[in-house]
């Protein structure tokens, strides 16, 4: 999980993909953070990605790490209530990279992390490994 967890905050953002009547739709993301042994994401209920996490919890993402291969990685959403300093950390992530929000308790803050959660990291050479989680 942590080999996770590096590969998605060593770069400045990283592909979050999901999927809309049968039509993908990818964005980047850039925020990840590990507690309570899950990787939590955070995204605002009024977004396009919450709406199709909603209707359909599938999901995928890639990061590419200079040096180090790229990480490809899918689950299903599951939003949960996270502890407050997560709160804190997602809101100031957000905050830092320009969206305006009510503060860490905004209910439009929502966090999620990916149950049945698998991960590879694949290499330019061709090689695959798998992460055990």
């Amino acid at each position: 999980m942590d080999e996770i967890l590096d590969y998605l905050t060593h770069v400045p953002a990283w592909y979050f993909a999901t999927s809309e009547n049968g039509q993908p739709h990818v964005r980047p993301f850039s925020f990840a953070a590990k507690e309570d042994g899950k990787i939590w994401f955070v995204t605002g209920s009024y977004k396009d990605v919450y709406q199709e996490l909603v209707a359909n919890p599938k999901c995928e993402g890639c990061s590419w790490w200079v040096g180090h291969g790229w990480l490809v990685f899918n689950g299903e959403a599951v939003f949960a209530p996270v502890s407050q300093e997560m709160r804190q950390a997602g809101y100031d992530h957000l905050v830092s990279i320009g969206e305006d929000h009510d503060g860490p308790n905004d209910p439009q803050l929502v966090y999620f992390y990916l149950k049945n959660m698998h991960a590879r990291i694949d290499d330019i050479d061709g090689s695959r490994r798998e992460i055990e989680l």
